[in-house]
């Protein structure tokens, strides 16, 4: 099979790819733009054992530049299409919101004009838990009804799952869009809370905790994330799917910290602020469809996925 993974060299994208050139007849095709968002170097040192695998090809370049999207798509013959790649994170995007509209957004819409002029019939694409907002049910599933996104990032990632559905009901494309509950785990970005909190405390230096500390998240480890998006890439019953990957266990801030601690066998320096704009109180995934349509069954709980990621960021 031959697959596009878009954000290739970045946190989720890099460890898909690596699982998926465990089988030999899979050949990958990423594209990265290898942006400052976080040193690039970071996602150099994600891929660089990959360079001269026969199987992997990587292109340096935009997904808003549409040119370089036909050549790809014109030099090989792409049969799925993995979209990872969008401009990150809830804060950054209430600053510079236009950036995001157009990353995540007219980037989305070049991959799907793409697919439709090269008849490529598959993709799977990676939405968001942020786009439930503070939503008041205790589990969030993927019937409820999704309108008030509270960030200009989930309110992207939202119109994208949008223009897929256009997209799947104009041409035939069909879609599993993946909405991830806060991945974490090894080449983990910078910025988030986990990987900035360990090494916070490592340093003997304080750690920003917005709020109270009582927020919760659906923390789901990495390689429960791939599993489920490999399944979505076999999955083919249904047209148009939308579908949670959640760790199935909720997690509040002080209980991340507390399991850090614990892990590091170190106390935390805490420096309370106040909760910050397009942060959620909670996400809850219900990943009842996931088990139904990709036998789907996160392995890694939250606090073994603690221990794994300091494990390799001690090895690194």
């Amino acid at each position: 099979m031959n697959i596009l993974i878009t954000g290739g060299a970045g946190f989720i994208g890099s460890t898909l790819a690596d699982k998926l050139l465990q089988i030999e007849s899979n050949k990958i095709v990423v594209i990265d733009n290898f942006n400052d968002y976080y040193s690039p170097k970071l996602k150099e040192n994600n891929i660089k054992h990959n360079l001269n695998n026969k199987n992997y090809k990587l292109y340096r370049g935009d997904i808003c530049d549409k040119s370089l999207l036909e050549r790809i798509f014109d030099e090989n013959k792409i049969d799925v299409v993995v979209h990872i790649a969008a401009s990150a994170g809830v804060r950054p995007s209430i600053d510079k919101p236009l950036d995001y509209v157009k990353n995540n957004i007219e980037g989305t819409i070049n991959i799907l004009e793409v697919m439709k002029e090269n008849n490529v019939e598959k993709i799977v694409f990676a939405s968001s838990s942020s786009i439930y907002g503070n939503c008041k049910e205790e589990i969030f599933s993927e019937d409820l009804k999704v309108t008030e996104p509270i960030s200009p990032y989930a309110a992207t990632k939202l119109a994208c799952e949008q223009f897929l559905y256009t997209y799947s009901k104009l041409y035939n494309i069909q879609v599993v869009a993946l909405r991830f509950f806060t991945v974490f785990g090894p080449r983990q970005r910078p910025d988030l809370a986990i990987r900035k909190f360990i090494d916070l405390i490592k340093e003997n230096k304080p750690i920003p905790v917005y709020g109270d500390g009582t927020t919760i998240r659906d923390y789901t480890y990495v390689d429960d994330i791939v599993d489920g998006i490999i399944s979505a890439m076999d999955y083919n019953d249904t047209q148009y799917e939308i579908i949670n990957l959640g760790g199935g266990a909720p997690v509040s801030l002080n209980q991340m910290i507390e399991t850090i601690e614990k892990a590091l066998n170190k106390k935390a320096k805490i420096e309370r602020l106040p909760m910050q704009m397009g942060d959620v109180d909670k996400t809850a995934a219900s990943i009842t469809k996931a088990k139904k349509l990709l036998n789907y069954n996160p392995k890694t709980s939250f606090e073994r996925g603690i221990i794994k990621f300091i494990e390799w960021e001690n090895y690194m």
